[in-house]
């Protein structure tokens, strides 16, 4: 073989493992970029899902602070008029009605039992004998207060309602 061959083949060997190098460089300069994108990416969507958290809290509280307020003036509400209506029990239940109706015992057992939610169980005596300091004036009190705090308790399902709507609503 020929000096000159020998020199060829020699070059083309160095270029060619010059080449592999360079391509060898290239290549993990590549897979280095690749690997910061990838990183690069990943902290963007994690960025992007604290953001849509910190969103969705704070639409929570929001709609949390609505729906209370409205709660809480609705309730307000339902107290100031059972304040009004007991005020006026004197007038609708004067003492000459509380005088001429004797409330039976049999319908204040009735009464308490509803209202403790029990069943009456046997009568001790005759449900029509008079039930003893309970005029007509304290029934219509008792009454009114439990109609407020039925009132009261429908309003509260309403904000709860109101409030299961705001979070549907919040986490579509």
């Amino acid at each position: 073989m020929s000096r000159a061959t020998v020199l060829a083949l020699l070059g083309l060997l160095l270029l060619i493992g010059l080449a592999s190098v360079f391509i060898t460089m290239q290549s993990v300069r590549l897979r280095m970029a690749n690997d910061r994108a990838t990183a690069a990416q990943e902290s963007a969507q994690r960025a992007e899902d604290g953001r849509r958290e910190a969103e969705a809290a704070r639409d929570l509280a929001l709609a949390s602070e609505r729906v209370v307020t409205r709660y809480v003036d609705r309730v307000q509400v339902v107290r100031g008029n059972a304040q009004i209506i007991t005020k006026e029990i004197p007038i609708y239940v004067t003492p000459t009605a509380d005088a001429a109706c004797t409330v039976p015992v049999g319908f204040v057992r009735l009464h308490d039992a509803a209202a403790a939610n029990e069943p009456t169980g046997p009568s001790p005596g005759h449900p029509d004998a008079p039930s003893a300091g309970v005029a007509l004036s304290d029934v219509a009190g008792v009454v009114a207060d439990n109609y407020a705090a039925c009132h009261a308790n429908a309003e509260q399902v309403i904000g709860l309602q109101d409030y299961v709507r705001e979070l549907q609503r919040i986490h579509r």
